[in-house]
């Protein structure tokens, strides 16, 4: 019998990547603790869930690359991954997003994620055909019912593209399951960015989501066949 699989979590040292680390561990799971200037947070969340530690800089070609060398020294399977890392929120309306915010965003989200899962994909789900990718995106992109949230616009634009990269990943590889979920206001560091009268009045309309509450929603999505 196989041992204990490897899963990773890219951004995992922020507040849904340790929690999902936590839920993945709690499963079976060796979690890879995928971080990017974390170290010391990761190190703690790899000790208490007996995980592996990773620098991955989803903006940074050459630590994707490294990250893919990495896993392939490893001989324990990788299962899947999680794809929860994203930059710090700037608020902004559509017309004065600058052009750093929209890049940052898009390099985590979108443009790093593709580099990483085509190798992961190449190097290890491939080899067995099967595997699972999930990725976090947001409440914040709206629906059919409900608007996209004002003043978000480079973190929702890039969340789009991140739902794009997810449904042709699908469409190209139908023996791995892609997933995500879309989780709204969270209790991370993330909501610094806001003021807090509009995050009491938020609070007032809909409790906020736990990390915690994230990470059992993406644990349902692992497990799902």
């Amino acid at each position: 019998m196989s041992g204990p699989e490897h899963f990773l979590v890219s951004g995992g040292s922020g507040d849904i990547g340790a929690a999902t680390c936590d839920a993945l561990a709690g499963a079976g799971f060796i979690p890879v603790v995928g971080y990017h200037r974390g170290a010391a947070a990761a190190d703690g969340i790899a000790r208490r869930t007996g995980g592996l530690t990773l620098a991955l800089d989803l903006a940074s070609d050459t630590s994707i690359d490294q990250a893919l060398a990495f896993f392939a020294t490893q001989s324990a399977r990788l299962a899947g991954a999680v794809l929860a890392g994203s930059p710090p929120l700037a608020l902004a309306p559509f017309g004065k997003i600058l052009p750093d915010e929209l890049n940052s965003q898009w390099q985590v989200n979108v443009l790093g994620p593709q580099r990483l899962l085509a190798g992961l994909v190449r190097q290890c789900f491939r080899l067995h055909k099967s595997g699972v990718v999930v990725g976090v995106l947001s409440q914040a992109m709206g629906d059919e019912s409900h608007k996209a949230a004002s003043g978000m616009g480079a973190y929702i634009i890039a969340k789009y593209g991140m739902a794009g990269l997810l449904a042709v990943l699908a469409a190209d590889y139908p023996w791995l399951r892609v997933r995500s979920v879309r989780p709204g206001y969270t209790e991370t560091r993330m909501l610094a960015a806001f003021d807090a009268r509009f995050l009491d009045t938020q609070r007032d309309l809909t409790p906020f989501q736990t990390p915690q509450q994230v990470a059992a929603q993406i644990l349902r999505e692992v497990e799902r066949p």
